[in-house]
């Protein structure tokens, strides 16, 4: 007995969506009579079956994630550099690596979040990846940041800096910087030291290598979590990655 046409189609929608809107080289040997008839088949395809679409999507969203999969195992052993600021217990059996901006208003929003599973949870190890992609004066923050780091202050300017308004400014800092007792002309030194943009230029290669494509994005273990999530997600996947080991 042969196959149903749907069927039949529903293996082949991803190839033919892939030549229509992705072309390879050979794809271009259609004539437009071709072209619009395979269109034709799609179209006529979907009335019968709408269903066939969300397959497709499913299928190239599986083939997306497997790709991401295989990238961060690809980027396990540069994925954390021991000089990157840490916070929660430098020794924990889960490590959760955190890319963000500290203009990024869901970056702000995870806070409390992760500040509360940090309280839990003693055994999580926290990596702060410096992504700052939101124009100038996230370079500024995060160039801040990371001198501060040299003070031993990186974490105590970055609550200051995540709890201040975000369009940030040197003087913004500065009045943070001083609050805090860090040596400002110190900071402010450090700040324009090439290997702080040296930093923030690998962490922005990284997050393109294994395919972050906005703030937050955490990596738990080999899974990237994009966006602010609830307890609830972030408890599960430490779980699960604690279990993995």
């Amino acid at each position: 007995m042969g196959m149903p046409m749907t069927y039949i189609l529903r293996l082949l929608l991803p190839c033919l969506t892939a030549c229509l809107f992705c072309p390879p080289a050979w794809a271009n040997e259609f004539t437009p009579a071709q072209r619009a008839e395979i269109v034709q088949i799609l179209r006529d395809a979907l009335k019968q079956d709408p269903s066939i679409l969300r397959d497709a999507v499913n299928a190239l969203q599986a083939d997306d994630g497997e790709h991401q999969k295989m990238a961060l195992a690809a980027a396990k052993d540069t994925l954390i550099d021991p000089a990157d600021p840490v916070g929660g217990n430098p020794k924990g059996d889960v490590t959760i690596v955190e890319f963000f901006d500290t203009r990024c208003p869901y970056c702000r929003k995870l806070e409390p979040t992760m500040a509360e599973l940090l309280a839990r949870d003693h055994g999580v190890r926290l990596v702060y990846k410096d992504l700052p992609i939101l124009g100038p004066a996230s370079v500024l923050g995060s160039k801040a940041l990371l001198a501060a780091q040299k003070q031993g202050g990186y974490e105590k300017l970055r609550d200051a800096i995540m709890a201040a308004p975000p369009q940030t400014t040197k003087a913004m800092i500065q009045d943070a910087a001083l609050r805090l007792g860090l040596d400002w002309k110190r900071l402010e030194h450090d700040m324009d030291d090439p290997a702080i943009q040296a930093r923030i230029t690998a962490n922005v290669q990284l997050a393109r290598s294994i395919g972050i494509e906005g703030t937050p994005a955490l990596v738990i273990g080999g899974e990237l979590i994009p966006g602010a999530v609830d307890l609830f997600e972030l408890r599960k996947t430490v779980a699960t990655a604690r279990g993995a080991k």
